[in-house]
């Protein structure tokens, strides 16, 4: 087929454009596994143990791109640029022949996710085409720019979730037509999630899924300061360019619906006991003696009827909910809709982290934002820190409220499954 690359095309003004894209691939004949090569977006890797974990199982682990080591940000960049330069010029990642989008599936037990990779044509929240749906923290938006920027390459989608019409057609039709060919790779993580990917390349398919999606908004599932990095670049790099779009997963929730999981809090530097000690009698506490499970069990019931939240790290669980009016009322910001101000997470930062406990929101040496909640707990009590666990939000929540231009506090959600990183890269240099 002909190809025009993204900066040729007329942008699509209503909604999303998709474009496709030469695929940058492991080539499994030169690493030990695809599987091996694999490892959760950058921010899901508990480090250190995650990252080493994934450093031994392969030599060519994607985790030595997207989380470079080094003894400073400037040289873990470097060897970042250096290590994408040698695996390139070794065959190790190899470069597809012809421009696609790529079907996408994964596969965790009952659960079925499918959905399209491509570069899709950036976009300010203020057009209302890409919806953001929590802040970011200014020093990751920084970090991941300059990883960007030393590799010129797009090392990780971004989970993007649309509302199809359940029609069958348009982008469900070459999807589900797609994933019933030979695909171009399948693996199964050690998470025992199975991955398949196909690309689409004829004219007729591609021009099918621009049509459609065109017509379409998105809402940024996973991946809100990898989003706000591709509009720092292309901030910087004069229009018409390969930084105008950025590597993205859409995912129709309408026919694929998403598991939505809270991201838990660890307070490094802030023991249990002074954690309780500074509530005082503005929620009431209940000790948990309870497995993890029963524990969450009774946060799920609490936060039926408003705000709770688990504190563990000292060998137990302390349930705390029924925080009190007056508190809320002097600690939560006004002038938002009460579905904000309701939140679990707004109530965690304005009153807890602000008020209660004073600790900085974006500081790592404070706090942490870990997707796992065994992880948490762990971490917590080998800390002697405080993990704070979170009940999630329900998708239809997040979506209203992008839909009316209000973000949520920062890590307020985890939609997934999340893209496995390393199963396809997007490179923007030859």
């Amino acid at each position: 087929m002909n190809y025009a690359g993204p900066e040729e095309e007329t942008p699509a003004r209503n909604g999303l454009e998709l474009t496709p894209f030469p695929g940058l691939r492991y080539d499994p004949d030169r690493v030990g596994s695809l599987a091996a090569v694999t490892s959760p977006p950058y921010d899901v890797i508990v480090r250190p143990d995650g990252l080493l974990e994934l450093e031994s199982a392969d030599p060519y682990n994607i985790v030595r791109l997207i989380l470079p080591q080094d003894h400073s940000p400037a040289a873990r960049n470097q060897q970042a640029a250096d290590t994408l330069r040698r695996w390139r010029a070794e065959g190790v990642l190899t470069t597809d022949s012809e421009p696609g989008l790529y079907v996408y599936e994964q596969r965790d037990g009952d659960l079925l996710q499918r959905g399209v990779i491509g570069t899709l044509r950036l976009s300010e929240p203020a057009d209302g085409v890409v919806l953001p749906h929590e802040d970011v923290m200014p020093h990751i938006v920084a970090d991941r720019a300059d990883l960007m920027r030393a590799t010129s390459a797009n090392l990780e989608p971004l989970l993007l979730t649309y509302r199809g019409d359940a029609s069958g057609c348009g982008t469900a039709a070459v999807v589900e037509k797609t994933a019933t060919l030979p695909p171009l790779l399948a693996t199964t993580t050690e998470d025992g999630i199975s991955h398949r990917l196909w690309a689409v390349t004829d004219p007729a398919g591609l021009a099918e899924i621009r049509a459609d999606l065109g017509r379409h908004q998105a809402l940024i599932a996973d991946g809100h300061h990898r989003w706000a990095t591709y509009l720092r670049l292309r901030a910087e790099h004069p229009s018409p360019s390969p930084w105008d779009y950025g590597l993205v997963l859409l995912v129709d929730t309408a026919r694929y619906p998403l598991r939505v999981r809270a991201i838990h809090r660890l307070l490094h530097r802030l023991p249990v006991a002074e954690a309780l000690t500074a509530l005082g009698d503005t929620f009431r506490v209940r000790r948990l003696d309870v497995p993890l499970a029963d524990a969450l069990e009774s946060l799920a019931s609490a936060a039926t009827d408003g705000n709770a939240f688990l504190l563990a790290g000292d060998g137990a669980f302390h349930l705390i909910d029924r925080p009190s009016p007056d508190l809320l009322a002097r600690t939560i910001p006004a002038g938002h809709p009460d579905a904000w101000r309701n939140l679990d997470a707004t109530v965690l930062h304005a009153t807890l982290l602000d008020h209660v406990w004073g600790i900085p929101e974006d500081s790592p040496e404070h706090i942490a934002y870990i997707h796992d909640t065994v992880a948490t707990v762990e971490k917590a009590e080998q800390d002697g820190g405080t993990a704070v666990l979170m009940h999630p939000v329900r998708e239809e929540v997040v979506r209203d409220l992008a839909r009316q231009g209000v973000t949520m506090p920062r890590k307020s959600t985890s939609f997934g499954p999340k893209p496995a990183s390393g199963l396809v890269l997007r490179a923007l240099t030859s």
